[in-house]
């Protein structure tokens, strides 16, 4: 963002860590280190939330919501997930990689348990995009049993362009082809669609600047092997969701002009969630928490209104869509 200085935008308090947060490190089953974090509740705590970003992402793009959620009364933790931000590297180029996903599934129920023995409950998780995948997987598989869920513009259908999520399923195919799978889906460390991830010029620049001081934690584009996971971890979700029935309460939302997610593969997940709360955000892109002030205020109301309902601080209400 030309108009903004790094100096301008070192001084936002979303360019730095809050009080009181740690960082730590988990060791997976296989001894692969995961960056953690943990933010105790300001004052009483109402239960702990566990906060799981996307493909590429690192916890410190979200300090704005985890604190958010700390002033709530929220003990908030999380990782990085292995290859991502702080937890080592899965590709010598830096790109996002993964054989399969089943390695994400793992590291989360081995986390969760860990995480769930040692906090107070109720235990809610929180997932977008990938995260957001992995959670429900994790849940329909019955790796971890929160108490509640909440996913952010999930990873169920992945748009190519103006085609949906059927089509886009045949194109990740191509990652199995042993000479692309370590090859990026698109040259460059930038989004292929900037201004449609979000639309908030300075919540972007901001994640520059962490990118730019903190280079570690900074990931490429997608291989075409983690393009194939994803579409076989996607079609196993379906009929997952089709043969079990999640009792926990939960709630979807997603962006009404994500460039990134497949709306159509969303509203047919939620048919088979029939019980959880579904609502589409206007004038917002595929990082709702990092939204301009409008569409994100109305994200976290929803997701607020959410906790309180698992805490009993009100009856449930109907959600739009």
């Amino acid at each position: 963002m030309a108009s903004m200085t790094d100096h301008t935008v070192s001084r936002s308090p979303r360019c730095r860590l809050p009080n009181g947060m740690t960082i730590g490190q988990w060791s997976a089953a296989d001894d692969w280190p995961l960056r953690s974090f943990a933010l105790p509740a300001h004052g009483h705590a109402a239960g702990s939330l566990l906060f799981l970003g996307g493909r590429g992402d690192f916890f410190e793009k979200y300090v704005e919501a985890i604190e958010h959620w700390a002033t709530r009364g929220w003990n908030v933790a999380g990782f990085d997930w292995r290859g991502q931000g702080g937890s080592g590297r899965l590709h010598p180029e830096g790109l996002c990689h993964i054989d399969d996903f089943a390695q994400f599934l793992g590291d989360l129920g081995d986390f969760w348990a860990d995480w769930r023995s040692s906090s107070s409950g109720p235990h809610i998780a929180i997932g977008h995009s990938m995260g957001a995948h992995i959670l429900l997987r994790a849940a329909a598989e019955e790796r971890i049993a929160p108490d509640g869920i909440v996913l952010l513009s999930p990873m169920i259908g992945i748009r190519a362009g103006p085609v949906g999520a059927q089509f886009a399923r045949r194109i990740a195919r191509i990652g199995n082809v042993p000479g692309l799978r370590h090859r990026p889906v698109w040259k460059g460390s930038g989004s292929p669609m900037p201004g449609r991830i979000t639309s908030c010029p300075v919540r972007h620049a901001e994640k520059l600047w962490w990118k730019a001081h903190h280079p570690d934690l900074a990931r490429g584009a997608p291989s075409w092997g983690w393009v194939a996971a994803a579409g076989r971890s996607m079609a196993t979700l379906d009929p997952l969701l089709r043969a079990r029935r999640l009792e926990v309460p939960g709630l979807i939302l997603s962006a009404r002009r994500d460039p990134v997610i497949d709306l159509q593969s969303i509203r047919a997940a939620h048919r088979e969630l029939p019980h959880w709360d579904y609502g589409v955000i206007d004038n917002a892109g595929h990082e709702l928490l990092r939204e301009q002030d409008l569409p994100r205020h109305e994200c976290l109301h929803r997701i607020d209104s959410f906790l309180d309902r698992q805490t009993g601080k009100h009856e449930p209400t109907v959600s739009g869509s």
